[in-house]
């Protein structure tokens, strides 16, 4: 029933862009925090990105002003824009629904990877 499926992970050079696309299930997208989280080998899972179900948005402060998160509810489909990438933000990208009663009902995507060359 919880399904988030990812897509747009691949190569870019750093000061370039790339866009990430998660398209939830609508039972769990209608009702949760859609966001973004990234790890990089040997470094633990970080905060990226969140969109609150009325559109409010927040970021980390390593990505502000460079990545813009957005939701489609019509898609149910969440967005990440992610420009001026620096090398600093290769990692595997994961998609995440959040109903803010602990990780029981934190669900999250299969990651894709985003690899930013110099």
């Amino acid at each position: 029933q919880v399904q988030l499926v990812e897509s747009g992970g691949g190569w870019v050079q750093a000061g370039g862009s790339l866009t990430l696309s998660c398209e939830a299930s609508p039972d769990i997208f209608k009702i949760s925090t859609m966001g973004w989280y990234r790890q990089a080998p040997g470094k633990r899972r970080e905060f990226v990105a969140k969109v609150l179900r009325g559109g409010m948005t927040f970021y980390a402060d390593s990505v502000k002003g460079r990545f813009t998160i957005s939701r489609n509810n019509d898609k149910n489909t969440i967005t990440l824009q992610m420009n001026s990438v620096k090398t600093e933000d290769t990692a595997t990208y994961y998609c995440n629904s959040d109903r803010g009663a602990g990780e029981t009902f934190m669900y999250w995507g299969q990651g894709t990877q985003v690899t930013v060359s110099s």
